[in-house]
């Protein structure tokens, strides 16, 4: 581990692990997808990447979730890769969100949101009860970035490949 991976987020393979083929890692880090996550990995290639990790913000079973939680920015991360360096770029993008009759609406960031972050937001909406007009917690939310970030990183490293984190310049 270098001096400044902490700092700069960057994330090493161990010792002896063996790299992986570019394509073996696009399967490992695309069969992270489960319906039962409230994120996904898709094809970047519109957004001039690799791949794009992002919260399932617009997919009909998750933005009822969303939308009770008020969520008003999401993110993505933008991940390519760099075969001869043995490294996976990285870089965050924020969009605001929208609400509009209960379903999402996406806009990139006022403040242009471009570079690396770690988030954590949390929630409870409490209120009376439709069922038996009791009062207390009707919905309760955490998120937290690393949810997203942190098996994209066990996976690269686990493949021999370093995640770099990419804050200017070219991903």
């Amino acid at each position: 581990m270098a001096l400044l991976d902490f700092l700069t987020g960057r994330k090493r393979p161990a010792a002896g692990t063996r790299r992986e083929s570019v394509s073996h890692l696009k399967a490992a880090l695309l069969a992270l997808n489960r319906p039962t996550s409230p994120w996904q990995v898709r094809d970047g290639r519109p957004e001039g990447a690799d791949l794009v990790a992002e919260w399932r913000i617009v997919d009909a079973k998750w933005y009822e979730v969303f939308a009770k939680a008020g969520l008003s920015k999401t993110s993505q991360v933008l991940i390519k890769f760099d075969e001869a360096a043995a490294e996976v770029r990285s870089v965050d993008r924020d969009w605001t969100v929208e609400w509009r009759v209960g379903t999402p609406h996406l806009a990139l960031s006022a403040d242009g949101f471009r570079g690396q972050k770690a988030e954590v937001s949390f929630g409870m909406g409490v209120a009376f009860r439709e069922e038996d007009l009791s009062y207390g917690k009707v919905y309760e939310y955490r998120f937290n970035s690393k949810e997203l970030k942190g098996p994209l990183q066990d996976v690269v490293t686990g493949m021999g490949w370093t995640w770099k984190p990419v804050a200017f310049g070219k991903l």
